[in-house]
């Protein structure tokens, strides 16, 4: 595996779950609940995607030493040339391949064989607590709850990009806007938004709860933002990436403007960083 920013990362992993309750006051409030399907879109992600799949599986457990629930986990394999598709199979998940190298069409794809009723759409890259898919599950418990995120942490080692990518988390927050890192819904909800929109080639995680929220509030729905758990996106590609690239392509307006255009993508669809 890579060396991967380990020490900021783990901190901060640390310190979310430190917020956590215990799995014993856990345990005493147990319900039943229900089973989520995790989709996990994934690019040549050999270094990072076993680490993200230990986490989920400390994940599982967590939530079936909890409460009586099932958890489907499917890796979709976006025509990756590395071990991303064997080294998912090796430890049980689900392989569907999708060559169209869209992340739209990839979430897309794995939802489509999805059993569960609670989808989650989750970065192969990214870093979980223990407790996200037992605070997911409980959140859907509620009939009246049509999906939701969970809140992202962005670790690079540049203290500036912190303090960047930490300012267009306020806006965010305060505009309704949620990454796709991490977010769930219902697998009628997803149906009925059509999922996620394949003409985007960026921004579809924020378009897409965008469009769950308008449609919660038309159904008369609640849409759910997870804040006391916190996942964590690896920063690879803004530590190696001069400052002003990370600047001019992570900035909101800029993303919007340009979702539609592949070519402007080329550093995520087929430069995918090591």
């Amino acid at each position: 595996m890579p060396k991967r920013d380990r020490l900021d990362r783990r901190e901060g992993v640390r310190d979310v779950m430190n917020r956590t309750s215990s799995g014993s006051a856990l345990r005493a409030n147990a319900v039943h609940l229900p089973a989520v399907s995790v989709i996990i879109p994934a690019f040549n992600e050999a270094g990072y995607l076993p680490e993200t799949l230990d986490r989920l599986g400390a994940a599982e457990q967590h939530l079936k030493a909890t409460a009586p629930a099932d958890a489907q986990i499917i890796v979709v394999d976006n025509a990756s040339t590395d071990r991303t598709a064997e080294l998912a199979q090796s430890t049980g998940a689900t392989v569907v391949h999708e060559a169209k190298h869209n992340i739209a069409r990839v979430r897309n794809a794995g939802a489509a064989i999805a059993l569960h009723d609670v989808l989650v759409f989750l970065d192969a890259d990214t870093l979980i607590p223990p407790e996200l898919l037992l605070s997911i599950a409980r959140s859907m418990t509620d009939p009246t709850c049509a999906g939701g995120a969970v809140d992202t942490m962005h670790q690079p080692s540049s203290l500036l990009l912190r303090v960047y990518f930490r300012f267009w988390r306020v806006l965010g927050l305060i505009g309704g806007m949620a990454q796709g890192a991490c977010q769930f819904c219902r697998r009628s909800v997803f149906q009925e938004l059509g999922g996620y929109d394949e003409t985007q080639y960026m921004g579809e995680d924020v378009d897409f709860y965008w469009r769950l929220k308008w449609l919660a509030r038309q159904r008369g729905l609640r849409t759910s933002f997870i804040r006391e758990l916190r996942v964590i996106p690896s920063p690879r590609r803004f530590d190696r990436w001069p400052l002003w690239r990370t600047l001019i392509w992570t900035n909101p307006p800029l993303v919007f403007a340009l979702r539609r255009r592949r070519t402007a993508w080329e550093g995520w669809y087929r430069e995918p960083p090591r």
